[in-house]
């Protein structure tokens, strides 16, 4: 049979295999070590599972995916999520929907300590939630904001799904993580006007609360300085070349444990029960990793990764034409899939069509993040309304789905801003040293 109709029927079945709920790395290891079995033989099929997986487990490169995984998880067992909650509720009490702003100003200091967009949305969910629910927030506003808040977890560096995306590709982490700073700010302040726009249009959704003292706001701000160290410490030190992706993860994770301590804020329990998310964590992610390095290899035998770039590079369409239609694909995929199993999926396809293309692969990765920030919030698999959902429980899935699609439509403005000005990607990047 023709290599390319298997490699279509391949990723058919994979998908399937998806909506099955098997677990996402084994079913593209499974999928990659028959497809390579019957390409090649049996024997050099069993071969590459061995070593790919060796390879992975084996990688000093994927170190520092626990480093990271750990800072952001002792920093939640430290009450780093609720210090940032309040401090943004002083900030923005007296504005009308200032506890969704507060939400959202808390999520994007969590998210520069934690590199998961459902940590980030469940962490924030049991601190903002009730509070907007004492206030009488409207369900839906309050449970849509803090999953699309959320979604600020994988584009305000540390991302787990940036790790995932350079060692794939082979670029420097440590750029992408610079690169995702500007346009964090972007969605941020863009999340922050919808719902401006949304409380403006329909106020009994969000009452006013009461209005804050000076001081109740510098007793909240200095609640804030210690993510500010922590997270400048990092990205500061990547920025300026002290030291590497893991290195910097160690010092983060250092960091993390002595705000802990100074604060009193993290117990015996704590830090074990951080560890123990590290560990359950860090296992998916390089088991998907591992996974798709399988699948890697088979697709490539395929071929489909060499004729799509051929076919697309002799297109008389404009490289942004085709990059608009490849994140309509991206988007489409992210309504039915997690958004690290639809990178880990179709990297080794689209990649080598966006260097055909001549594009900058630092600002394709940050593109291709924002657009899967859109798949966890758009159903029918939002990732982060299912999470929202968890943490509420009372309030219907239908309902939050209906209250995301405003943030739907901002994140996807976003979107275009960064197509129409990459520079605002690419700019910190040109300035690193590492």
């Amino acid at each position: 049979m023709d290599p390319v109709i298997v490699g279509i029927i391949s990723v058919i079945v994979l998908i399937i295999i998806f909506l099955l709920r098997m677990p996402v790395g084994f079913a593209m290891a499974l999928v990659g070590v028959i497809g390579f079995s019957l390409f090649v033989t049996p024997e050099a099929g069993m071969n590459i599972l061995a070593r790919d997986f060796f390879d992975t487990f084996s990688s000093y490169s994927l170190t520092v995916i626990p480093m990271f995984t750990l800072m952001g998880c002792i920093a939640a067992e430290s009450g780093m999520s609720l210090r940032l909650y309040d401090a943004g509720y002083v900030l923005f009490s007296r504005f009308r929907g200032g506890l969704a702003l507060a939400t959202i100003m808390g999520c994007a200091g969590f998210a520069a300590i934690n590199g998961s967009t459902s940590a980030t949305a469940a962490a924030m969910g049991k601190v903002c939630l009730p509070e907007m629910k004492r206030y009488k927030y409207d369900d839906s506003l309050a449970t849509s904001v803090v999953a699309a808040a959320g979604t600020l977890g994988i584009m305000i560096p540390p991302s787990t799904i940036f790790i995932v995306y350079g060692i794939l590709t082979e670029q420097s982490i440590g750029k992408l993580f610079v690169a995702g700073i500007l346009p964090g700010l972007l969605i941020a302040v863009v999340l922050m006007a919808t719902v401006a726009l949304l409380v403006w249009r329909k106020p009994w959704i969000a009452p006013s609360a009461e209005s804050s003292t000076f001081g109740e706001k510098m007793r909240a701000l200095a609640g804030v300085t210690e993510m500010l160290i922590l997270f400048g410490f990092v990205i500061l030190g990547l920025f300026f070349g002290w030291f590497s992706p893991t290195q910097a993860g160690g010092a983060g994770v250092a960091g993390a444990i002595l705000i802990g301590l100074a604060t009193r804020q993290l117990t015996w329990s704590g830090f074990l029960n951080a560890f123990k998310d590290t560990v359950r964590v860090t296992a998916m992610v390089m088991v998907i990793v591992a996974g798709a390095t399988v699948f890697g290899h088979f697709i490539a035998i395929t071929r489909i990764p060499m004729m799509l770039s051929a076919w697309v590079g002799a297109l008389p369409f404009p490289p942004m034409l085709i990059m608009g239609v490849i994140i309509i694909i991206y988007m489409i995929g992210g309504c039915f899939m997690d958004s690290l199993a639809l990178i880990t999926l179709t990297i080794p396809i689209f990649y080598p069509v966006v260097m055909n293309l001549g594009i900058d692969p630092i600002w394709f990765g940050v593109i291709i993040v924002l657009v899967t920030e859109i798949g966890v919030i758009t159903p029918p698999v939002g990732l982060n309304v299912y999470v929202i959902h968890g943490v509420a429980g009372d309030v219907p899935l239908e309902t939050i789905f209906k209250g995301v699609l405003p943030f739907v439509l901002a994140l996807s403005i976003a979107a275009v801003i960064l197509l129409l000005f990459p520079q605002i990607v690419t700019f910190l990047p040109s300035m690193a040293h590492y």
